[in-house]
C-alpha cells in the first residue's frame, strides 16, 4: 500500500511548469497578509504567487503547494495518476483525504468544487476491482469517507477515547453498527501520533491494545510497534536512534499476534457483549496487565 497525496504537491512538481492552473494561486495582498500561506515562485511563465499546502485549522506546509480541485482538469489528471498508481501496488493510503472534501475545500479556499474520490475511486476499481483505498480522516468525517468509495477510513476517535482512558466512552465507540466498524482501520500508533509506549503506561498499553486489534476493521500496526520503541520519527528524517527493544511488550505482542491469526477471530462473528458492573461506577481502564494476554 503507498502513501497518495491528494492534497498536495511537492515544490519541484513538473505540473508547476506545465499545467500553472493546477494550483490555488494567491494575490500580492494574499502574501502581504498571510506569508505562512503563499508565497512566489519562479515558473517558466513568469513569477505566480502560490498557496501552500494546508488544512483549514492550521497555517501552510512551506514544502508543499496546494492543488486547486475547483479545476476539473486537475481532478482527471489526479485520477489518472491514481489509474498509474493501481498498477503498481495493491491499495492507496490517501493523506489527509477529507481536505479536498467540496465542503472542507471551500471552507479553506473559497473555491468551490466537484465531488472527488468517488469518481477517482470508481475508476480506478473498474480496472482494478481488487484495489483498496484507505482514508486518512478526521473531524468525525469517516462515515462520508466509507460512502464516498473508501474501503477503510481511520479510527482516531477510538485512539483519542483509549488515550483518555474513560471506559464507558470506549465501550459506547463498539455501539456503531458493523457496516461501519468493518471499514475502520484501527490503531495505537502512526507516525503522525506520539509513540504508544510512551502514550500508554504499562498494563494499559497491553490493555488497549487488546481492545483495538480484537475489534472489527483493519489492524493497523506501525513500525517498531511490536518492539516498545519510544522515540517518533519524522518522515522527513527517514532514520531514527537505535533504541533498546521492551522485551516484556515484544512478548505480549508475539502472543497477541498468536491469537490475530486464529480462525475465529478472522472469520468469526463479533459482537459486544452486555456487561454487569462490578462495581458501582466503571468509568477508567485499569493501568494494569490482565488476563492471559496481559
Amino acid at each position: 500500500m503507498l502513501d497518495f497525496v491528494a492534497n498536495h504537491m511537492a515544490p519541484d512538481h513538473p505540473w508547476i511548469d506545465e499545467h500553472p492552473d493546477y494550483f490555488v494561486h494567491g494575490s500580492e495582498n494574499d502574501l502581504a497578509g498571510a506569508p505562512r500561506n503563499y508565497c512566489r515562485v519562479q515558473t517558466k511563465s513568469g513569477p505566480l504567487v502560490l498557496a501552500y499546502g494546508r488544512d483549514p485549522y492550521f497555517d501552510g506546509w512551506p514544502d508543499t503547494r496546494q492543488l486547486n480541485y475547483g479545476n476539473p482538469d486537475l481532478q482527471q489528471a489526479m485520477i489518472g495518476e491514481l489509474e498509474r498508481i493501481a498498477g503498481q501496488c495493491d491499495g492507496v493510503r490517501c493523506d489527509m483525504a477529507m481536505l479536498v472534501l467540496p465542503d472542507v475545500f471551500e471552507r479553506t479556499w473559497g473555491i468551490r468544487t466537484d465531488l472527488f474520490w468517488p469518481k477517482a475511486t470508481e475508476s480506478v476499481q473498474r480496472t482494478h476491482p481488487n484495489f483498496q483505498f484507505m482514508a486518512e480522516v478526521y473531524w468525525d468525517l469517516e462515515w462520508t469517507m466509507q460512502h464516498q468509495g473508501f474501503d477503510y477510513a481511520y479510527d482516531k476517535r477510538l485512539y483519542d477515547r483509549l488515550r483518555e482512558g474513560h471506559a464507558r466512552s470506549v465501550r459506547e465507540h463498539f455501539f456503531a453498527g458493523l457496516d461501519y466498524q468493518n471499514k475502520l482501520a484501527r490503531f495505537l500508533e502512526n507516525h503522525d501520533e506520539p509513540r504508544a509506549a510512551t502514550t500508554f503506561p504499562p498494563g494499559m498499553h497491553q490493555a488497549a491494545a487488546v481492545i483495538t486489534f480484537l475489534s472489527p476493521g483493519l489492524r493497523f500496526f506501525h513500525q517498531g510497534q511490536f518492539q516498545g520503541r519510544r522515540k517518533r520519527i519524522s518522515p522527513h528524517l527517514c532514520r531514527g536512534p537505535v533504541e533498546p527493544v521492551d522485551q516484556q511488550l515484544e512478548q505480549f505482542y508475539d502472543r497477541l499476534r498468536t491469537v490475530l491469526r486464529q480462525p475465529v477471530v478472522r472469520e468469526g462473528q463479533w459482537q459486544l457483549l452486555e456487561c454487569i458492573p462490578a462495581w458501582e461506577t466503571l468509568d477508567n481502564i485499569p493501568g494494569r496487565q490482565a488476563g492471559p494476554l496481559g
